[in-house]
């Protein structure tokens, strides 16, 4: 267990949800400086370069993370934490926070967040979870919510151009821009020694349980329990769609016959040529190989 006076890395995303709330970050920062915490700030111009300033403040192995940002600075901490047991805290102030939805954090004022962390170290209280490795031409990438491909990959690209709204309902409002875009797509899906070839319109691969803003895209994926959630819809109409969209906010799409749900360690997908998304970020185009590492990331929560 650390010991008083704790060293606290804080990367910090200003344009956060458009920058609605960039005192966010500092606010924290000095919540902590004030409980003796030796804090290292974390400001970048670009995600690229953040990540490097966060993969050389975890090498000096501080007593905890912070990332103060959504769900793309989280990812960026996930990959700066791989192969490290510094734990992860969010605090989040992005426009969907799915992955501190699914570990049940949920906003709160910089003060707060500085004694909830403080909190959790004193007690040594660290929930450990798994984290997923996608590997592209582009490159490998860890990603702690959900890989997307088709659709939900197309709206999540137009959603991260929009400058408006800036809450979750952009990604509402992004799915009926795209809808006359929407078709199916043929896949060729690789599963151990058993490969096969789907139409579909999107297919997630989900450790996380929520995907754009609160959509429960695989209600019953479990962070801890070493596999991930294959979600396969056959081909719908435009119009099927939307009665199918609110269904996935509440999680219930999945009992209808059209949807298909796996749990696996690993699968490759590959055929159609369009991009895939992992944590709302762009990983390049398909073929893309994907695994599950069990309990590769401490979090305090």
């Amino acid at each position: 267990m650390s010991r008083e006076p704790y060293r606290i890395a804080v990367a910090i995303n200003p344009a956060s949800s458009f920058g609605a709330h960039s005192a966010v970050g500092m606010s924290l920062v000095d919540a902590l400086a004030r409980q003796n915490v030796e804090v290292t700030t974390l400001i970048e111009a670009d995600a690229e370069k953040l990540g490097a300033a966060t993969a050389a403040a975890v090498r000096s192995n501080p007593d905890a993370l912070v990332a103060v940002g959504g769900d793309g600075l989280v990812n960026v901490a996930i990959n700066a934490l791989a192969d490290s047991e510094v734990p992860l805290a969010i605090v989040p102030t992005g426009t969907g926070n799915d992955f501190a939805r699914g570990l049940g954090i949920a906003r709160d004022k910089p003060d707060a967040a500085a004694q909830r962390i403080l909190t959790a170290l004193r007690a040594d209280s660290i929930r450990v979870v798994d984290v997923g490795v996608a590997r592209t031409a582009a490159g490998e990438r860890r990603f702690g919510g959900v890989v997307s491909v088709g659709f939900d990959a197309r709206v999540n690209a137009r959603a991260n151009a929009m400058r408006w709204p800036r809450g979750g309902s952009r990604y509402v409002l992004a799915v009926l821009r795209e809808l006359a875009s929407f078709r199916a797509e043929q896949f060729t899906v690789t599963l151990g020694s058993h490969t096969s070839t789907h139409d579909a319109p999107f297919i997630s691969i989900a450790n996380n349980r929520f995907i754009g803003g609160g959509m429960a895209i695989a209600p019953d994926a479990d962070l801890d329990d070493g596999l991930l959630d294959v979600v396969r819809v056959d081909p719908i109409s435009k119009l099927a769609l939307l009665a199918f969209f609110p269904r996935v906010f509440a999680g219930t799409h999945t009992r209808l016959e059209i949807v298909h749900v796996q749990r696996v360690r690993e699968i490759s997908l590959a055929g159609a040529s369009v991009d895939a998304y992992a944590d709302g970020e762009n990983l390049g185009t398909l073929p893309v190989s994907i695994r599950v590492i069990p309990h590769a990331l401490r979090v305090i929560v």
